[in-house]
């Protein structure tokens, strides 16, 4: 696999950006190849099948698995979440760039089945600031956000175990500093 073709996980704690930043580099350069994850949770409002995730049943999840077509996979608010292999590694043979977002359990995994990814870990500007984000939803029960915020504080610790970090402080920076990584 060559440089050009390598492959790049976003990962960080929740709360932090992940989505905004991708969805914004997205907007401006379609081109970078996103991995679309399989999940057994139902879609929500505005979701489309194979754009958003590939909605699963169970059993079809339990397939996947066993059949070793998943890079990843993780079990998140009783739904499983997973990305598919076959799809990430025909891209990368076909020297395009893939980018995966995916939780710190998630790049773990991908770190263990394609040593050569880079991880890129995707930090807030201060603690303070991602306790805003995770509250400022303003979505969840409180003792979600407790729950939101002691998975945060372990994520965080984890970010010695990625080849480089980003902090978001700006969607627009971080977009274009994640494009040079992928590039």
């Amino acid at each position: 696999m060559t440089d050009r073709s390598r492959l790049t996980v976003l990962s960080g704690p929740s709360g932090v950006g992940k989505s905004t930043v991708v969805a914004h580099m997205r907007k401006a350069h379609p081109e970078v190849w996103l991995s679309v994850s399989a999940t057994t949770r139902h879609p929500r409002p505005g979701e489309r099948h194979g754009t958003h995730y590939y909605f699963v049943g169970d059993e079809e999840f339990d397939k996947l698995v066993a059949n070793g077509e998943l890079l990843e996979w993780a079990e998140f608010a009783g739904n499983r979440y997973g990305t598919p292999r076959l799809p990430v590694v025909e891209r990368l043979e076909a020297g395009e760039p893939v980018l995966l977002e995916i939780d710190l359990q998630g790049a773990r995994l991908v770190r263990e089945s394609m040593p050569d990814a880079r991880l890129v870990f995707l930090a807030p500007p201060s603690w303070e600031e991602l306790v805003r984000r995770l509250t400022g939803r303003g979505t969840e029960a409180p003792e979600v956000v407790e729950r939101r915020l002691a998975v945060a504080r372990t994520e965080l610790a984890a970010e010695t175990e990625f080849d480089v970090t980003l902090v978001n402080t700006s969607v627009e920076e971080v977009s274009a500093e994640l494009l040079a990584l992928i590039r």
